[in-house]
This record gives C-alpha cells, sequence and structure tokens, in this order.
C-alpha cells in the first residue's frame, strides 16, 4: 500500500467500509439463504474490528487485514475480471491505495521497485483546489466541471512508458463539516470560481483538516497510451520556438508509446521541391537527427543512394517500408541503401512522407535495432499522428519562407525599420482591396520635408593599391613560368621555348610600367592559351616537375591567375569595411533613439550612409530641429570613432591602407522617394538632384586654387554652405576637442567650383589618435581574417 501524499488538505481523512457493512446487513436479513449467510459470515469477522465500520486512521490495519477487505469488496472487485480490470481502493487524489486487481499488480511489478505512482503535472495547488472542489460538489451540490483528465505514467518491462487515464468512483465516501469548517454563502463559492489561482483565499474558505472525508473511493484506470501520446505530441508542437520541446528524446519517448517499441528512434527530413533535395533542417540541427542523411546536410533525391526504392515515396507519397533491412540487403538492388541502415544497427524501418496539399514536404523516419518490429501493419499508426506533423513542417516552411523574406529585407534592400510602417499600410491597403478590384495601383512612397545627413569613410588610394598587387601577383606568375621553362629538359624543342620566354620577359618589363586597362587580361589569355598547353607537352625534369607542380597549385581557381598580393589587398579591404561598417551600424542604434530616422549604407572603397530625418518619417512623434542638430553632432562623432577603429588596425594589416573622411552639411529640407525600378530610395525633384551631384563628386574636389584634394588621411572634412552651418560644426568641434577627440588646430578653406556648384566651403580638422594601445588590446592579421569568415 502506498503511504499518503504530503500535500496540506482541507480533508481529515479517515477509511472506513460502513457503508458496504450497512448493504451486508441488509442482505443478512433477506430471504435467499447462500446470500444472507454469506453476508452473516462476514459481519462475525468484522465484529472483531470495529475500525472497519468507525474508522482507520491506522493504515496498519488495512495490512493485516487485506483478506478480509478483499471479501468485503467482492461484490466490487469480480474475481472474473482481476485480470482484466485495472481497479484499486483508494482515496482521490491521494497516493493510498490497495486491493489491487491482479492485472494492476502485473503492471506495477513490471514498472520495477524503484517506480513511484503519481498523476501526472498535479502539485500542490491542484491537490489542494480539487479536493475543496469535491466538498462543493457534494456537500454545497454546485456543478464543478472540475475533473479534468488525470493521468499515470507507469512503464512497461520493457522501459516503454504507457499512459493510463485516471477515473474516480466516490459513492462509497461521506464529506462532512467539522466545527473548524466555515460555512459558505452562494456569494463566497462565486467568488471562488473566479480564483482558481488564489491558493490563499480557498484556504481561507476550506481551513486545512476543516473537513471530514470518511469511506473510500475506487479508482480505474484506461489504458490510453495512444491517445495521450498524440495529445502530448499536439502539445510540443504548438508550442513557440523558444519552449518547443522538439527534441530528439522528446519525440522519441511520444512515439515508442504510440508504437511500444523500447528501442525505437525517430528522425526527420525536409524536402526541397525546388531543388529536389532532401535536407537536415538546420533549425533542429543536434535536436533531431537523420537516418537517410546520417553525414550529409543534403542529398539530391534522384541520388542513386536512394535508388528505386523511393520511387513509391516520391511519386505516390506512400510510406517506405522494410521491415528486416538484412533481407532487403540481400534481395534488393539497392544495397548502398541496406548497407548504410545497417552500419547504424537499423533492422527495420519506416519512412513516411509528410504532405501537404498534395506536396512532398519531409520525410519522418522510424528505425529500430530489431527485424520485423517496425512492418507495414503497425506503419497505419503513423496516419494517427501525421496531420499534426504536416501543420507542424508546413508552419516551420512558412516561418523559414518569412525569415528569408526579413533577411533579404535586411542584407538586400532598403526598406528601413523607420519607413517600414509607410510599406506595411500601403500592402494592408492592397490586401485589402485584393479581392475587389483588379486594377489596384500602388501608391508612391514618398517621404516630403526631410533633412539628410551624408558621411563616408573613404580607403584612400585603393585603386592604385589595387593596381600594384594585380602587377605584383602577375610579375610573379610570369617569373615562376620563366623558372620552369629554365628547369626543362634540354632536348626539348629549344627555338620554340626561348620564343616563350622572349614573350614572357616582355610581359614582365612591361609591368614596370602603369597598368593599362587591358593588361591583366591580354596576358591571362596568353598563359592560358600559349604556356600552359605547352607545359603540359614539354618533357620534363624532377626539377621542373617539382616547379610545375608548385606553379599549379598556386593558380586562383576562379581566375587561374596568381592571386596572393590581391587576396591580401582584398581582405584588407573587406577586413577595414567590415570593421567600420561595425561601428556604424552599433551606433545607429543609439541613434535611433534620439529620433526615428531612415539609414542605409554602402560599403565601396570604405563605407557611406545616409540619414533622412524629418516629421513625416515619424509622424507619431514630434519632431523639432533640435534632433536635427543632435544627429549631426552624433555623426561627427561617430566618424571620429570610426578613424580610431581604423587607426588601431592599421598595424595589424599587410597593407598599409589610410582612409579619409568627409561629412556633407545641407540644411534645406527635400524630399526622398521609393523608386519602385531600383528598390531604392532616392531624392526627388529637380531642385534636390543638386544634392545627389554634390555627393558624387565632392570627395574628389581639390581646395579651391590648389591641386590638394580637400580630404586628408585621419582628418575628417566637413563641407558646407551656409554661415549658420559653419558656426554649428565649430561648436561640434570645439565640445570634441574639450573631450580630446579632436586636436586644436582647425582649417578653413573653399572648395573649387563643381559642375553648376558653388561657393561651398569645408572645415577640416584631425582626429586625436592615441598610439599608447596595450599589448592586450592588439589583434593579429590572423586574428582578422578568421573574425572575417
Amino acid at each position: 500500500m502506498d503511504n499518503l501524499v504530503d500535500y496540506e488538505s482541507p480533508f481529515t481523512t479517515i477509511i472506513s467500509f460502513h457503508k458496504l457493512i450497512e448493504s451486508f446487513e441488509e442482505i443478512a436479513l433477506s430471504n435467499v439463504d447462500y446470500r444472507s449467510n454469506y453476508a452473516k459470515a462476514i459481519l462475525k469477522e468484522i465484529e472483531s474490528i470495529p475500525q472497519l465500520r468507525t474508522g482507520i486512521t491506522d493504515y496498519s490495519i488495512i495490512k493485516k487485514n487485506e483478506g478480509l477487505i478483499k471479501n468485503i469488496l467482492a461484490d466490487l472487485f469480480p474475481t472474473a475480471l482481476t485480470n482484466n480490470e485495472v481497479k484499486a481502493v483508494t482515496i482521490p487524489f491521494q497516493n493510498i491505495s490497495f486491493n489491487y486487481t491482479e492485472r494492476f499488480k502485473k503492471i506495477l511489478k513490471n514498472a520495477g521497485d524503484e517506480f513511484y505512482m503519481e498523476i501526472r503535472n498535479f502539485d500542490d495547488h491542484q491537490f489542494y483546489v480539487n479536493n475543496c472542489c469535491l466538498i462543493l460538489s457534494s456537500y454545497y451540490k454546485q456543478k464543478f466541471a472540475f475533473s479534468k483528465p488525470f493521468f499515470y505514467d507507469i512503464p512497461d518491462e520493457e522501459g516503454v512508458e504507457k499512459h493510463y487515464r485516471i477515473m474516480y468512483n466516490a459513492d462509497f465516501m461521506e464529506i462532512t463539516p467539522t466545527e473548524n469548517s466555515v460555512q459558505l454563502t452562494q456569494d463566497d463559492i462565486d467568488v471562488l470560481m473566479d480564483n482558481y489561482n488564489d491558493l490563499a483565499l480557498w484556504k481561507s474558505k476550506f481551513p486545512p483538516g476543516s473537513w471530514s472525508l470518511k469511506g473510500f473511493g475506487i479508482v480505474s484506470l484506461f489504458d490510453a497510451t495512444t491517445e495521450s501520446a498524440i495529445s502530448n505530441l499536439k502539445s510540443n508542437l504548438l508550442k513557440p520556438d523558444a519552449q518547443t520541446a522538439t527534441s530528439d528524446e522528446a519525440l522519441t519517448n511520444i512515439f515508442r508509446s504510440i508504437f511500444m517499441i523500447q528501442d525505437l528512434k525517430v528522425g526527420f527530413i525536409i524536402y526541397n521541391q525546388e531543388e529536389e533535395k532532401f535536407i537536415r533542417p538546420i533549425k533542429f540541427d543536434n535536436k533531431i537527427q537523420s537516418f537517410l542523411l546520417s553525414t550529409d546536410q543534403e542529398v539530391e533525391c534522384k541520388n542513386a543512394f536512394f535508388g528505386c526504392s523511393f520511387e513509391n515515396l516520391l511519386d505516390n507519397k506512400e510510406p517506405f517500408v522494410i521491415s528486416n533491412v538484412e533481407k532487403f540487403t540481400e534481395h534488393s538492388t539497392n544495397k548502398r541503401l541496406g548497407q548504410h541502415l545497417l552500419k547504424q544497427n537499423i533492422h527495420s524501418c519506416i519512412f513516411a512522407p509528410v504532405i501537404k496539399d498534395g506536396h512532398l514536404l519531409g520525410v519522418v523516419e522510424l528505425v529500430s535495432s530489431k527485424a520485423r518490429d517496425l512492418n507495414t501493419v503497425n506503419a497505419t499508426k503513423l496516419e494517427l499522428v501525421l496531420p499534426y506533423l504536416t501543420d507542424t513542417v508546413d508552419r516551420y516552411n512558412t516561418d523559414m519562407q518569412h525569415q528569408i523574406e526579413a533577411i533579404i529585407q535586411r542584407e538586400y534592400t532598403t526598406i528601413h525599420p523607420s519607413v517600414y510602417w509607410k510599406f506595411k499600410k500601403e500592402s494592408q491597403n492592397y490586401f485589402q482591396n485584393i479581392n475587389h478590384t483588379k486594377d489596384y495601383i500602388f501608391k508612391e512612397i514618398v517621404f516630403k520635408n526631410v533633412y539628410p545627413l551624408y558621411g563616408q569613410i573613404d580607403i584612400k588610394g585603393s585603386s592604385e593599391h589595387r593596381n600594384e598587387t594585380v602587377k605584383k601577383d602577375l610579375k610573379n606568375q610570369l617569373t615562376a613560368i620563366l623558372q620552369i621553362f629554365e628547369s626543362q629538359d634540354p632536348n626539348t624543342n629549344l627555338v620554340l621555348l626561348e620564343q616563350r620566354k622572349f614573350e614572357l620577359e616582355s610581359f614582365r618589363n612591361e609591368l614596370d610600367f602603369p597598368l593599362k586597362a587591358d593588361t591583366e587580361q591580354h596576358i591571362q589569355r596568353y598563359i592560358e592559351e600559349e604556356i600552359h598547353p605547352l607545359l603540359k607537352n614539354t618533357k620534363e625534369t624532377a626539377k621542373s616537375q617539382k616547379l610545375e607542380r608548385l606553379y599549379f597549385e598556386s593558380l586562383d581557381e576562379k581566375s587561374g591567375l596568381f592571386y596572393q598580393e590581391r587576396k591580401k589587398f582584398d581582405n584588407a579591404m573587406s577586413i577595414i569595411n567590415k570593421r567600420l561598417a561595425t561601428v556604424l551600424d552599433k551606433k545607429q542604434i543609439e541613434a535611433q533613439q534620439i529620433y526615428p530616422h531612415y539609414y542605409e549604407r554602402f560599403k565601396t572603397d570604405g563605407v557611406e550612409h545616409n540619414l533622412y530625418i524629418g516629421a513625416s518619417i515619424s509622424p507619431t512623434k514630434p519632431f523639432d530641429i533640435m534632433y536635427l542638430h543632435n544627429l549631426r553632432l552624433w555623426q561627427l562623432q561617430t566618424l571620429c570613432e570610426m578613424e580610431l577603429e581604423h587607426h588601431q588596425l592599421k598595424e595589424s594589416l599587410p597593407y598599409e591602407l589610410d582612409v579619409t573622411s568627409l561629412i556633407l552639411v545641407f540644411s534645406a529640407p527635400l524630399s526622398i522617394r521609393f523608386r519602385m525600378d531600383e528598390k531604392r530610395f532616392d531624392v526627388d525633384g529637380t531642385y534636390n538632384a543638386r544634392y545627389e551631384v554634390v555627393k558624387k563628386r565632392i570627395d574628389k574636389s581639390n581646395i579651391k586654387g590648389t591641386k590638394d584634394r580637400i580630404t586628408e588621411k585621419e582628418k575628417i572634412t566637413i563641407v558646407y554652405s551656409q554661415n549658420s552651418e559653419e558656426a554649428e560644426y565649430l561648436k561640434y568641434i570645439k565640445y570634441l576637442q574639450h573631450k580630446k577627440i579632436l586636436e586644436p588646430s582647425i582649417e578653413q578653406f573653399e572648395v573649387e567650383d563643381l559642375q553648376g556648384v558653388s561657393g561651398l566651403r569645408a572645415i577640416r580638422v584631425k582626429v586625436i589618435n592615441n598610439n599608447a594601445i596595450s599589448v592586450a588590446q592588439k589583434i593579429t592579421y590572423q586574428d582578422l581574417l578568421d573574425e572575417l569568415n
């Protein structure tokens, strides 16, 4: 007999058989001799144990009188049904039980000595309130539908967890108030109905031990393993992503309960219809395995690995079942699949298609280490669970498409969150009208009266550096070929070799001069058409063979040329751009707190950014010109930080690449329009186009009357046209000089006239670079490459 559960209760529990004893007394007075004699015999035995009538609080009495109690309960526990029914005497919700049927005893024996039977997901709060509801139903005659399904989870002899639905019979119990009970009004009961979670309230209306529960109950268990497992599966699949229990262990236990197979394992793969591939879903990586794709991330459906075995699954959308993998491997033409499964100790399996609207979404994999455990008969059980799996996979595909669209929007388009609301509004208008008219015309997305801010940090002399690396790679490649020719067998056709040597040396000498536009392509074509065929058809010495092998190993797969120096340069450019863009993006998050504004940036030979701020971008928040001034100061500070970030990188890079910084100030509000054909924002109107002209040409401009560029390394150049703009930025500069971010000296000059634009002026000031970087702060070039990759 189990012990009484250690929960606080409104009941004082007394086990009593008085109701049954009273029925025996009635039978003893009947005229049916065999019934009367039997009842009299039971009553005679009961006389020596009055507690059976008055009530038992010492549970050892039950243990000592198991035989008599079994006879008392014989009418309720027929011997003929003891091997069929799962029944016992109990007190509802409490773990006190005895007088088990033989089938119940067998179930508990198979569960093992260490198994402790308790109601699933049942805590002290539920225990207390459910007991109170018993009182309300029995004593106060209130209709409380409190009895949600209760389950016991009990493992069988093979360790497969089975689920039993609990049914209580309380006909033989009496519930009476004690002197400590609180009499309730209907208002009290109404309040309780509305406050299930307020345990203190329930205890105030039903104090602990304030009611007497006398008698006994009967618990009957019904095997609801399949239904419960399906319910658990459905609950797991419906949970949000962060809480989803779609782990290998959770799903495996559910399917084991459904199929009653202790070592059953579950796998899953997604079907990509566009590419006709089976894919292991990244979302479930390390959570749900795949036995078909045990090592590969994806496999083409027409792959020889599947052979003709999967034609029925792919074409007819029917499960593919192997009840004995060893026999399948021996007799099937697709031995490769069978061997692949046997290597994983899989001896029977089911591969079931997940289908939605006639389209294959994926494949559920069920495998077992025992032959015939899985077969075409129990494969029909999948019909119970596939609808829920189908909805989940369909939801996964839909979520994936939404995430892909979000990534495209974030990484490849210019629909910034600050303006997304307007695109969404127009899309909603289209959606609401889609069924009413076929000729819906999208309204143009325009934001009027916004103030622009433009800035850039450019890698100085990037074109010249790139050309030098191209020349170095070409020279190294030509030199390597000449070395191969020098080491060739003397018996080779010397006339042809000498001619090729002459041509190669001519190309190498040509590279001592500035690089022409077509030089690289011309040399590449010559090497591919004239040199490589010659290398493959000449006699080789051991030395030339080694040199030739090293040469071909040094070629870039895509271009067929040496790419070592250019790769270093391209990596250096990428590292600088990534670091500077990261600084800008992080600071942008802070800037949006000033006032929501449109932001876009571009990576070229450096990083450019456009900002637009105004009331039309954020109509729900009042706009003040103060926000524009705040954003201008933020922009200047951010460019200073980007300069410092580059300065810390310089020593770690294989090329010493300097940067120049520029801010263009434009105080007149303008309009920006989303260009549907280009899928990007652009300034709107002829007058506003002047701003775009200045943006494109200003960084290559010179100081008026000189040949010197307006931009200079480690300095920020601020270009403006109005006196008020000059006064504003001089204040910002003075503030940053006070913070030891900018150097004390300031340069001011006029900018040379641009086409159609004159009267521009500029301020130039140097950023203070602190060279005292600690060893701990230094980063190596390899670290930067790892970060880039």
